[in-house]
């Protein structure tokens, strides 16, 4: 009897442990759905089209990137909360997303309660550019011309809300300037209206700036991290000549709160595999990313982090919306 008892206390544990190491080792069974909330050929589009072919060379199951533009990445996040948490629908959680959270007044969702952190993949600046018909050659002159002009300045955003309208909304809180907020439903839009000088200038991440900078079609002004890019180290920091200023564009992934932590383990484990290849990191670093590569664990801190500086930003530009 003795001997049946232990081999029942050895054999149950095991076959409760199966399911949970077969959710693991067989994930994933069918395609993945890669939400972003910005437009084809933005930063984060770019950079999930390069993970998902990486991820199919190791799966053989298709990352499909959905492109979901508008309200600042809010129409991501609502569609991930409605989609089951089973690790086959993921999300793109970008500082567009993170700051619109704090900015606008009608979100439904919570970040840190409805999402769980999968991967951190990096950072990288936003590029303040401008038309080349705009009168100023660096960011002085443009300061100097928004004093002149005050209201008569225009600066396109990826939206509302967004970290690119936020950087606008800090730059003219810092300089006592009044350039003009234009919100559009994605970075390409804006861009497009930059280049026709419909808007004289406006905020993109360095991946989807850098072929109008190489081409000369904009201008760059400056650069939105508290050092110089890599990529353009001609182009100051906008923090050398308003000093305090400071934002930062980064790129993580995200599933919703209650999937599988078997799941969550291997999805997690899978990307940062990725990401941490030396060809993957170089084909980044030629976009301007600067990678971290992070697990679920670092994205955690990151979280924690930007959310309390992020905050206080807010609160220093008087962008948060009321209801």
């Amino acid at each position: 009897m003795r001997i049946l008892k232990l081999l029942a206390a050895l054999v149950v544990p095991a076959l409760i442990a199966a399911p949970a190491h077969a959710a693991e080792t067989k994930y994933p069974e069918k395609p993945i759905r890669l939400i972003i909330g910005s437009a084809t050929g933005s930063g984060p589009d770019i950079i999930s089209r390069q993970l998902s072919e990486r991820l199919y060379d190791t799966w053989k199951q298709r990352v499909v990137v959905d492109a979901r533009p508008g309200a600042a990445g809010a129409i991501s996040a609502d569609l991930t909360m409605g989609s089951a948490a089973d690790g086959y629908t993921w999300m793109m959680l970008t500082s567009q997303l993170f700051v619109a959270s704090q900015v606008l007044a009608d979100i439904k969702f919570d970040l840190q309660r409805d999402f769980r952190s999968a991967a951190l993949i990096g950072v990288t600046p936003f590029v303040l550019l401008s038309n080349n018909q705009l009168p100023v050659k660096s960011l002085k002159e443009l300061i100097d011309l928004a004093k002149k002009q005050p209201g008569k300045l225009r600066y396109g955003s990826a939206g509302t809300g967004a970290s690119e309208h936020l950087s606008g909304v800090l730059l003219n809180h810092l300089t006592g300037t009044n350039m003009l907020h234009v919100p559009y439903k994605g970075v390409a839009q804006s861009i497009t209206d930059a280049l026709a000088n419909e808007v004289q200038m406006t905020y993109a991440v360095l991946p989807a700036a850098l072929p109008h900078i190489q081409g000369g079609r904009l201008r760059a002004l400056g650069v939105t991290t508290a050092k110089r890019a890599i990529l353009i180290p001609d182009v100051p920091s906008i923090g050398e000549v308003v000093p305090g200023y400071a934002m930062n564009a980064w790129y993580s992934i995200v599933v919703k709160n209650g999937t599988p932590p078997p799941v969550l383990a291997a999805m997690s484990r899978e990307i940062v595999k990725v990401l941490r290849e030396p060809a993957f990191g170089e084909k980044m670093k030629g976009l301007g990313i600067e990678m971290i590569a992070g697990d679920n664990a670092v994205l955690d801190a990151w979280r924690r982090d930007e959310n309390k500086r992020i905050v206080e930003v807010v609160r220093l530009s008087g962008a948060k919306e009321t209801k």
